[in-house]
């Protein structure tokens, strides 16, 4: 009797408890439910009315269905941009090619990326594009694919800790694995955004050189305001990329319009004071998306930047050499930014940094052919300067070779090594002059080669076809090492010039702290500290990338090419926009500036 007094009391104990979980339960969907999600008056009166839990049970799977169908709408959209990974273990010598790809799953959205050879730091540089609902967990898992496929490690990222219209670079342990991963994570609200105009925000306050990150590698910041846009064709539903370097966001959808407009702010990291800020401004149009079509771009030097001042930018085409297509198509910007130039020039003899999203390089016969007469008309100089040399030194004239003998010993005899940089400052002087009196005018346009050749007919031989690959193979080679050395002539010639002024600036700079060094420590002690420097770099730091300090310095400085990208088209002044048909508004927009 006891025993079954015992059982009955433990049975009436269950059912009061799995009854208080029931009502708990149903509790606890209808608060969530008033919460979250909208519900009609019509069941919102069934609980009262009824007042059973049955009635709750349904109102909650009504509103769930909603909530399903909610968790479809989403406003951001993700980039992720997979660059490498590293510490991988050895490849197992088994006689099987081995591939690693890597997995990315943002809720129901799942992507793969391509395979590439495993070895111990395997590069993809490749880019996806993830749409945000509500759930902000990314997972990100690495597969190798030999004989079998087998796990490499996973990681999960909660990408609400993360400030949206920024990229963040990351370098994530896997875990369960190996290594760590190296993404790049980009959040941009493109659907649904305020387009008001952004809360005036006191930039210098907020980005002066006095609120820098403390990191050597970050050497200012740009805040941008993207205002908005005028004189394109066919009313697109535009939008605009913003790039710098690895950098990238993408703004919203503005609406049909011809003057779209965004006004929206954002802000960047700048590594290099030398970079430029690329603006690609596309039709969201199911056409222009499947050709990946701009509808303009403009360059923007970061060194050119006039801090708060709105200003008009002419859009060109795909080459960035003329108009792009619309009754002077533009965009309107204005930015700030606040950079340290100590900073600035330690990163000037830095490696610079590399795009991971490159385009495929394309076979410019024009091009090769103009780099081709550079050379051609550059060795015949040479071979001229040679014969002049040799005319010089044989004592053909005798009288003129003895009296430059004589100059040439007496400079040797009074020259010292402090002068040697002086005397390399010359020419920086003499264009400095003549800049200053308005005499060398950066912005008049170089002579452009007119001669365009026409594309080469490929036959439908095989054999032919296979040949004429090879040969372009082999153009690309010679094509790089020609480029190569007319790049650094341009280069140097563009660094004299003040093709860009603070480069010059700090070439001169450099060039005297070198002659007081030299003036004031014998030549021999530099040698030996030269000697040491270089010999014990790699051994204080092994990670080092091997580099040549002058070359990458001469790297940041524009060629030729690059000031055609940067060359600014004549656009209306703001508030004769509705003059841009007058005669003399025409004439303005077809001079160069």
């Amino acid at each position: 009797m006891c025993t079954d007094y015992k059982l009955s009391n433990k049975k009436i104990s269950l059912k009061h408890s799995m009854d208080s979980l029931f009502k708990n339960t149903v509790n606890l969907r209808n608060k969530r439910n008033n919460s979250d999600v909208w519900r009609p008056s019509s069941l919102i009166s069934i609980p009262k009315l009824n007042g059973s839990s049955s009635s709750s049970i349904f109102v909650s799977s009504v509103n769930k269905n909603k909530l399903k169908k909610s968790d479809r709408r989403w406003n951001t959209i993700v980039t992720i941009v997979l660059v490498e990974a590293k510490c991988f273990p050895s490849v197992p010598d088994d006689g099987v090619s081995h591939s690693v790809y890597c997995k990315f799953q943002l809720g129901n959205e799942t992507f793969k990326s391509k395979s590439v050879p495993s070895n111990q730091r395997p590069e993809w540089k490749e880019r996806f594009q993830l749409h945000l609902y509500n759930d902000c967990i990314l997972d990100v898992s690495l597969w190798d694919k030999g004989k079998m496929k087998n796990f490499m490690g996973s990681c999960i990222l909660d990408l609400s800790s993360f400030e949206k219209e920024r990229t963040h670079e990351i370098w994530q342990q896997l875990d369960d694995g190996y290594g760590e991963i190296h993404i790049s994570i980009t959040m941009c609200a493109i659907r649904f955004a305020d387009i008001s105009p952004s809360p005036s925000i006191d930039c210098e306050e907020k980005h002066g050189v006095l609120k820098l990150p403390s990191d050597w590698n970050v050497v200012g910041m740009l805040h941008v305001n993207l205002i908005g846009a005028k004189g394109l064709t066919s009313r697109p539903n535009a939008y605009c990329t913003l790039e710098i370097d690895n950098e990238r966001v993408e703004t919203h959808r503005a609406g049909a319009s011809t003057e779209p407009k965004w006004k929206k702010c954002y802000v960047f990291k700048v590594y290099d004071v030398t970079s430029t800020l690329d603006l690609k401004m596309y039709d969201s149009s199911l056409s222009n998306a499947i050709l990946n079509e701009s509808i303009g771009k403009v360059s923007i030097p970061l060194l050119r930047i006039t801090n708060n001042v709105t200003r008009w930018y002419a859009l060109k085409d795909r080459n960035k050499r003329n108009s792009a297509k619309g009754n002077c198509p533009r965009v309107q910007l204005q930015m700030y930014m606040a950079w340290n130039p100590v900073k600035a020039t330690v990163r000037l003899f830095q490696s610079k940094e590399v795009k991971y999203i490159k385009n495929p390089p394309k076979f410019d016969v024009a091009l090769i052919y103009s780099n081709m007469k550079f050379i051609s008309d550059l060795l015949s100089l040479a071979a001229e300067l040679n014969e002049y040399y040799k005319r010089l030194f044989e004592w053909e004239d005798k009288e003129f070779s003895f009296f430059v003998l004589l100059g040439w010993l007496i400079f040797c005899f009074y020259l010292r090594l402090w002068s040697v940089p002086l005397l390399l400052l010359i020419p920086f002087f003499g264009h400095w002059i003549l800049r200053k009196r308005g005499s060398d005018n950066s912005n008049t346009p170089g002579s452009l080669n007119d001669d365009v050749l026409e594309s080469i007919y490929v036959q439908e031989d095989k054999t032919f076809t296979g040949k004429l690959q090879d040969l372009q193979k082999m153009t690309f080679t010679i094509k790089n090492g020609i480029e190569f050395i007319v790049s650094h002539i341009e280069r140097l010639y563009n660094l004299i010039t003040f093709k860009v002024p603070f480069l010059s600036y700090v070439s001169m700079i450099l060039l005297i702290v070198a002659s007081v060094g030299l003036y004031l420590i014998p030549f021999n002690y530099l040698l030996m500290t030269l000697g040491i420097y270089k010999f014990t770099r790699k051994y204080l730091n092994p990670d080092r990338i091997l580099n040549n300090d002058l070359l990458d310095f001469l790297s940041r400085v524009p060629d030729n090419e690059i000031l055609k990208d940067w060359k600014e088209l004549g656009v209306p002044e703001p508030n004769q926009d509705a003059q841009v048909h007058s005669p003399r508004i025409t004439r303005s927009i077809s001079t160069s500036i």
